[in-house]
C-alpha cells in the first residue's frame, strides 16, 4: 500500500512525446479524465464515463488506456494496441477521447499524468472519474491524497461495490469535501480537494468477469 503522505512527482519534461499528448483541448474547457486498464473495455466502463459526461457537463472525456497498472499482473494485461481498439468501440461519442498519452509522455502512475497535463493545459478544468470500485482501493494508489488534492474527482456508481466504498480510506479521509449530488455540474469549477458520489442506472459488466467467460469459451474450444 503507498503511503499517504507526499511522494515525489516524475518529470515528463525531457520525454519526446511530452509536447505531443494526440489531442487539443482549449483553455476553459471542462475535461474528464478516465483511466484504467480497459483490459477489457465494456458497458461499464462506458456507463462511467457517459454518467459522469452527463452529470458534470463536461465538454471530453478522455479515456487513459493505461500501458501497465502497477497495481495488475502484467501477465493478464493484453496488448495496449488491442485495449485500445477494444476502448474505440464503447467511446464513439464526439465528446469522448481514447488516448495513449501515458505511452507518449512516460508517465506510469496516475499522479504524474494528471501533474502532466495540468502543465500541459493551463486553463482546462480537469475532473478524474472513476468507478465506485476504484474508489474503494483508492487508498493504495501512489500519492492518492495528492491526487485528490490536484483535481476534482467524479466516483460515479457501480454494483455490489457502492455502499462499501463510501466507507472507503479515501471517502473517510476526504469526507469534508464530498459535494452533494444536486451540485454536480458545479465540481469542474472548484478547487480540490472536492468530490462527488454520482448515481444512475447499474451496469452489471465487469472486465474480470468477461475474461473468465472468454477464457472458459478458448477452453471449451481447445
Amino acid at each position: 500500500m503507498w503511503a499517504a503522505g507526499q511522494v515525489g512527482r516524475r518529470s515528463v519534461g525531457g520525454h519526446p512525446g511530452a509536447l505531443r499528448p494526440g489531442f487539443v483541448l482549449s483553455r476553459g474547457m471542462k475535461v474528464g479524465l478516465y483511466g484504467g486498464s480497459f483490459n477489457p473495455a465494456h458497458e461499464g466502463h462506458a456507463h462511467v464515463a457517459e454518467t459522469a459526461r452527463q452529470r458534470l457537463g463536461l465538454d471530453r472525456v478522455i479515456w487513459l488506456v493505461a500501458p501497465q497498472n502497477p497495481l495488475k499482473s502484467s501477465h493478464e494485461t493484453r496488448p495496449l494496441a488491442r485495449r485500445m481498439a477494444g476502448v474505440r468501440a464503447f467511446a464513439r461519442d464526439r465528446g469522448m477521447i481514447v488516448s495513449d498519452v501515458e505511452s507518449r509522455i512516460g508517465t506510469r502512475y496516475t499522479l504524474d499524468t494528471i501533474l502532466a497535463l495540468k502543465a500541459r493545459f493551463p486553463g482546462v478544468h480537469f475532473i478524474w472519474i472513476m468507478g465506485a470500485d476504484s474508489l474503494a482501493g483508492f487508498h493504495r494508489w501512489r500519492g492518492w491524497t495528492q491526487i485528490l488534492r490536484a483535481v476534482p474527482v467524479a466516483v460515479v456508481s457501480r454494483p455490489w461495490i457502492s455502499l462499501k466504498s463510501r466507507a472507503a480510506p479515501a471517502a473517510r479521509r476526504f469526507s469534508a469535501a464530498r459535494l452533494p449530488f444536486h451540485r454536480a455540474k458545479a465540481l469542474p469549477g472548484l478547487a480540490p480537494p472536492a468530490w462527488i458520489f454520482l448515481y444512475g442506472p447499474l451496469n452489471f459488466q465487469s472486465s474480470t468477469a468477461l475474461r473468465e467467460r472468454m477464457s472458459a469459451v478458448r477452453s471449451r474450444q481447445g
